[in-house]
């Protein structure tokens, strides 16, 4: 992937990534984490035992592109966490599908309630 976060459009980076890179952010938006962690967390998500590979991979992308950083927890492990730039992706990028999904007051009342319930 040859974008990198300042080469900003008004989505941002956030069109670049892919479905299961965004996921990784959204299970750091909640707090650091390390990979088995994050693992866990995306094996409960798609009921289903995720690739260490694919995540590993998936993670030094976002690392390389800003939107994570990758600091040691002890020896043998690393800890991921949320950047600044990876958090306004997931901004935007909520921003854009609730801006789609809210057509009417129907809608809007279902999302503050997931909102709601979410809290």
């Amino acid at each position: 992937m040859s974008t990198t976060v300042s080469e900003t459009s008004e989505f941002g980076i956030a069109p670049e990534l892919s479905a299961f890179q965004q996921q990784i952010l959204t299970v750091l938006a909640e707090k650091p984490r390390y990979g088995l962690a994050i693992k866990r967390e995306l094996d409960a998500y798609y009921d289903e035992d995720i690739n260490h590979g694919r995540l590993y991979q998936n993670l030094s992308t976002l690392v390389e592109l800003g939107l994570v950083e990758k600091s040691a927890r002890d020896q043998r492990t690393n800890e991921y966490t949320l950047t600044k730039a990876g958090h306004d992706t997931i901004a935007t990028q909520l921003s854009w599908v609730f801006s789609r999904f809210v057509t009417d007051e129907d809608r809007a009342t279902e999302l503050e309630t997931l909102v709601d319930d979410a809290r």
